[in-house]
C-alpha cells in the first residue's frame, strides 16, 4: 500500500508561471500601447508643421478686396455738339469682390465720373459688408452732364466723332475680419473706363483695373 501513494505525480507550480505570463503579456500591451500613443503624438506634430503654414498663406492671408462697377444699361444718353454738351443716366452695379476666409467690412465712399479728369458726376456707396469669399452687389442709378466743364476741352469733337470716353475712380477703407477677431485694415479701389457709341446710345466698352 505504502508503494501505491508513493507513485503520485508531483506537483508542479504552474500557477505561478501563468501569473508571469499574464504580467508579460500586460506589459507588452502597454509598451505597444505607448509606442502608438508616441507614433499618434510624432504624426499629430508633423500634421500641424504641415497644415499651420499652409492655413497661414491660404486661409490667413489678406487679400485685398476688388471694387468694381458692374453691367451698365443706359437709360438716356444726349448729346449737342455744337455746344458742346451732353447728359447720361444709367443703372450699374457697384460691386466688391472679397476673395478672403472672412467678412469685409467697409465704411461709406463715393465713385466720382470724370471726363478727362473733369468731375461729371457722382453716386454715393453706402456703408456695408460683403460676406466671406463672396460679392457684396450694390444696385445705382447714376446721373452725368458735361455742365462743369471748361469750355476749353475737347468735348465738341469727341462728341461729333459719335463717341463718349468716361472714366470712374473710387475708394473703399474697411476691415478683413478672421477668425472674429482678427482684423486687418484693407483699402479697395475703383479705376474703370468706358466708351459709349451716342448713335445708338448703348455701351461699347467696359474696362476696370
Amino acid at each position: 500500500m505504502a508503494d501505491k501513494y508513493n507513485h503520485r505525480e508531483p506537483v508542479h507550480g504552474h500557477p505561478r508561471r501563468d501569473e508571469e505570463s499574464t504580467a508579460l503579456q500586460s506589459e507588452e500591451l502597454k509598451r505597444q500601447k505607448r509606442i502608438k500613443m508616441y507614433k499618434y503624438i510624432v504624426i499629430f506634430i508633423v500634421v500641424q508643421l504641415i497644415v499651420l503654414p499652409v492655413f497661414g498663406l491660404t486661409v490667413m492671408k489678406v487679400k485685398t478686396p476688388k471694387f468694381r462697377l458692374g453691367n451698365i444699361k443706359v437709360q438716356n444718353l444726349s448729346s449737342v455738339p455744337s455746344t458742346p454738351s451732353f447728359e447720361a443716366s444709367f443703372a450699374t452695379q457697384i460691386r466688391v469682390k472679397n476673395t478672403n476666409w472672412g467678412p469685409y467690412k467697409f465704411d461709406a465712399g463715393t465713385v466720382t465720373f470724370m471726363y478727362k479728369g473733369v468731375t461729371v458726376g457722382q453716386v454715393v456707396v453706402p456703408k456695408s459688408k460683403a460676406k466671406m469669399r463672396s460679392t457684396k452687389k450694390i444696385d445705382v442709378t447714376v446721373s452725368l452732364n458735361s455742365y462743369g466743364l471748361p469750355s476749353s476741352s475737347n468735348l465738341g469733337t469727341e462728341l461729333k466723332s459719335g463717341v463718349l470716353t468716361l472714366s470712374s475712380k473710387g475708394k473703399l477703407t474697411g476691415k478683413v475680419v478672421l477668425m472674429l477677431m482678427m482684423k486687418k485694415r484693407k483699402s479697395a479701389t475703383m479705376d474703370c473706363t468706358m466708351t459709349f457709341d451716342l448713335s445708338t446710345k448703348t455701351l461699347k466698352t467696359l474696362q476696370c483695373k
